[in-house]
């Protein structure tokens, strides 16, 4: 089941948990947009442990996937797209803005549910 998320308060709960939050939240807004866009294989635990393994390279993988999969799941719902956003959340994953990634991925969420 997806749920919604407020964006505001995870990002509060992320830094107020030093992190451990955000990382509750990267598995869980995996897992959603993986099922939302029908892809059994894009999971968190999977992505998460990819980028444990690799010392954060795979997030860069990662966050443009994100971007590739909401904009699968808002075609999947008939929502009319005309580019993802897997080049903006690469970029900010890049420059170390990472839970600025998560907020836009949860608030594209939020919408589809």
């Amino acid at each position: 089941m997806v749920q919604q998320r407020g964006v505001a308060a995870a990002i509060i709960f992320t830094f107020l948990t030093c992190g451990i939050y955000g990382i509750y939240w990267f598995i869980a807004l995996t897992n959603d947009v993986g099922r939302l866009s029908g892809d059994s294989s894009f999971t968190g635990g999977k992505h998460f442990l990819l980028t444990l393994v690799t010392c954060g390279i795979w997030s860069y993988i990662w966050s443009y996937q994100l971007g590739q999969q909401i904009a699968a799941a808002q075609r999947n719902r008939g929502i009319p797209t005309t580019t993802d956003n897997a080049v903006v959340y690469l970029v900010l994953t890049i420059f170390g803005l990472g839970i600025v990634t998560y907020g836009l991925a949860q608030a594209e969420v939020n919408k589809l549910v």
